[in-house]
């Protein structure tokens, strides 16, 4: 778990933690100097589960990301498997069960990444929906244009945790949750999306980062799109695949740079090159809008 000034939702979220179904877990906490009461309520829960179940730690003081990333490639943490937690959400008592039930399907030395849907409430807990339920195939040509799995529903084996320490902590991600779809699909790792949600992912205005649902979310999504922002973020990704493309297979290294290749040339041939590449969105109006930011150079 990162935290970061959560005083406000942090009692109910290490509550739904201790609560669960599976219960040989160890909670590492990494606290990003909050200046708030975060700290006491986590030494608190500390104190009545033990050392040995809660750990604290300081975080690198650079934002949720690089928190997640310097917890994840921490030499103590060391553990079978691996799961992020937000520091304001709920966990359902099955969470890490649905999420064990599946990793302990997959060979132990192959990489493997578990999401899942979640159920958004409100500041109060009050049920407003459900995220998106993606069905299409999911794969590194996905990831590099797109992140459908929120990291507050990730649960990896030890493979994929030794396959984020060798790309090193790459201070300058996006998102870790975007990087983790990117580097286990890329590296030809597994990766499954839960339809079944096991999360109550709470909306309030301090979110790092909200549940991009809904015709509102939608027009944010296009307007930011006019002002480059997933193409800066695809700069960054591409940057950050380019320094680790060793761990990469050969074929999701031949469409990263089919992929590159295609967003340095000028129309026609962008819009060609990147239908060509291979990648694509979930669903139709994504496709449609991967074209249309080819079209204009926002991707």
């Amino acid at each position: 778990m990162c935290t970061y000034n959560g005083e406000r939702f942090l009692s109910e979220q290490l509550a739904s933690i201790q609560q669960q179904d599976y219960s040989n877990w160890v909670l590492y906490v990494s606290d990003d100097g909050s200046t708030d009461s975060t700290l006491e309520i986590t030494k608190a829960f500390q104190a009545r589960l033990g050392l040995e179940k809660v750990k604290l730690l300081s975080g690198p003081g650079c934002g949720f990301a690089s928190n997640f990333m310097s917890l994840t490639c921490h030499q103590d943490a060391s553990a079978d498997f691996y799961a992020w937690s937000d520091q304001d959400d709920i966990w359902a008592a099955d969470k890490l069960k649905a999420a064990l039930t599946w990793l302990n399907k997959m060979p132990k030395d192959i990489p493997a990444l578990y999401s899942s849907r979640t159920t958004l409430v409100d500041e109060a807990g009050n049920h407003t929906g459900l995220t998106s339920r993606f069905s299409g195939a999911f794969g590194f040509s996905n990831a590099l244009v797109e992140n459908v799995a929120a990291g507050n529903t990730m649960v990896f084996n030890h493979a994929a945790r030794e396959l984020l320490q060798s790309a090193g902590q790459q201070d300058n991600i996006v998102a870790h949750d975007w990087w983790a779809y990117m580097l286990v699909t890329g590296a030809g790792g597994r990766f499954f999306y839960d339809t079944t949600p096991h999360i109550f992912y709470r909306q309030h205005p301090l979110n790092s980062i909200g549940a991009a649902i809904g015709l509102k979310a939608a027009l944010v999504r296009i307007h930011k799109l006019f002002q480059g922002r997933l193409s800066r973020w695809i700069d960054q990704n591409i940057a950050n695949l380019d320094a680790i493309d060793y761990l990469l297979t050969e074929t999701n290294r031949e469409v990263l740079q089919r992929f590159k290749s295609a967003r340095a040339r000028n129309l026609p041939g962008r819009v060609i090159g990147i239908w060509r590449s291979g990648i694509y969105r979930q669903t139709f109006m994504g496709n449609v809008g991967l074209l249309v930011a080819a079209i204009f150079k926002g991707v």
